[in-house]
């Protein structure tokens, strides 16, 4: 079950995503999550709020685990994002249920528990290669 609607998450890639595709991939807590698709093998992108998690980051999952874009970044194994003006490529994918989001700061932790978002995604960096 997905913690916020589907249809919302639908409305959000056709609007809000566009405007936020021009301006997340520089404004703090944001990112351009671009994954492959697992059946097209084309790229897509998504608009998340990321956080640094210790060596790596973590996504919190507000649409839930069942997500296309969660679902094919776990099937490749990774993905890259762009924030703040820089590409970083993520491995390892994980899916981690945490009830209390502990590791999230205190404003996103209460407003996640506040939609009910226990599930969120926690990555490594990748090194760059070469």
């Amino acid at each position: 079950m997905s913690p916020l609607p589907r249809w919302l998450g639908r409305a959000n890639r056709l609007v809000l995503n566009r405007v936020m595709g021009l301006v997340a991939p520089r404004l703090p807590g944001f990112a351009v999550l671009t994954h492959v698709g697992r059946r097209s093998g084309r790229e897509h992108s998504a608009v998340v709020n990321i956080f640094r998690a210790g060596p790596g980051y973590r996504v919190a999952l507000t649409y839930g685990r069942e997500a296309d874009w969660v679902r094919n970044v776990l099937a490749a194994g990774g993905c890259w994002i762009t924030t703040r003006g820089r590409r970083v490529e993520l491995a390892e994918p994980r899916l981690v249920h945490d009830p209390t989001v502990a590791w999230a700061p205190p404003l996103v932790r209460e407003l996640l528990g506040l939609l009910d978002v226990p599930d969120s995604l926690s990555f490594t960096i990748r090194p760059p290669r070469g």
